[in-house]
């Protein structure tokens, strides 16, 4: 097995009607949290980094211990790059073997983040890498980027269409109402609009911002277009949750064999819940050719 490109699980969700989960990553034991899930259950899986993540581990650490693990479970893997900024980071880090990129630059003007996506397109596509760009911007907190709600706007379907007309990007992720983090209240998502974006873009829609999101609206979210559901928040407040309630039942604990797997028990709960709400059970795919 090996690292892939996520082109060819989204085009197998675009075409069968499901969604990849694409879980984000911190740490040794939440990528093995969610590959037992993952490999219980037989379904595809996007591990996404983002900057913060590897600067807290190195992308070279991580990236070899998702190769061991594509081994170890004989799956293949998508390492995706979430929320980077930079071609030259994204550069770095397609030579040493990524095969998903996601490149953000939703905060720029249309132009200028046409012209950014244009240029890691080009040079991503040499490498059989795919591209995610984002063209709305989702409010909340996502790394150190706090985006407050007067800063936060949604996708228009006519500049979609354009947005993958100029870039041939490969998966586009769209603002529909979502946010990064926890909800104060039920999210007010406007299915309307991402109707409407399916009808005029032909790539598979990604969302953003998924934790915290009633199950039935991811699903209709799916049915509408989206292929790859990206999940954070919750899978971090699991794991810290069990920890801290371990440490106060267990005040002489110590040995992280035993905390740090009550941790990814909880995280595993929340990776098998989204598979089931993404459809994605029974779903993963073999194909020699996608292997890198």
């Amino acid at each position: 097995m090996g690292i892939i490109s996520t082109k060819y699980l989204l085009q197998d969700a675009q075409a069968k009607g499901y969604a990849v989960p694409a879980f984000n990553i911190h740490n040794a034991e939440t990528i093995q949290a969610i590959l037992e899930v993952c490999w219980e259950m037989c379904s595809p899986v996007i591990l996404a980094g983002t900057p913060g993540t590897f600067k807290h581990i190195s992308f070279e650490e991580i990236f070899a211990l998702c190769q061991a693990y594509s081994t170890s479970y004989n799956m293949p893997l998508a390492l995706h790059l979430d929320h980077h900024e930079s071609l030259e980071d994204i550069r770095h880090k397609v030579h040493a073997g990524v095969r998903s990129a996601m490149i953000d630059g939703s905060h720029f003007p249309f132009n200028e983040n046409v012209a950014l996506v244009q240029s890691v397109v080009d040079f991503c596509h040499r490498h059989d890498c795919s591209v995610e760009a984002e063209l709305g911007r989702l409010g909340g907190v996502e790394d150190d980027m706090n985006v407050d709600a007067e800063s936060a706007f949604l996708t228009s379907p006519q500049e979609a269409r354009r947005f993958v007309e100029l870039t041939d990007v490969d998966s586009l992720a769209v603002a529909i109402g979502t946010a990064h983090g926890l909800y104060a209240k039920t999210p007010k998502i406007d299915f309307q609009r991402l109707e409407e974006i399916r009808q005029v873009v032909d790539v598979p829609l990604v969302l953003h911002g998924a934790s915290d999101v009633p199950d039935e609206y991811v699903r209709r979210a799916i049915s509408l277009g989206v292929c790859k559901v990206n999940v954070a928040t919750e899978l971090k407040i699991a794991f810290a949750s069990a920890i801290k309630k371990w440490f106060h039942d267990n005040p002489q604990g110590n040995d992280p064999r035993y905390y740090m797997r009550v941790g990814m028990n909880a995280m595993k709960d929340v990776v098998r819940s989204k598979i089931t709400v993404c459809g994605a059970e029974n779903r993963i795919v073999l194909d020699k050719e996608m292997i890198s």
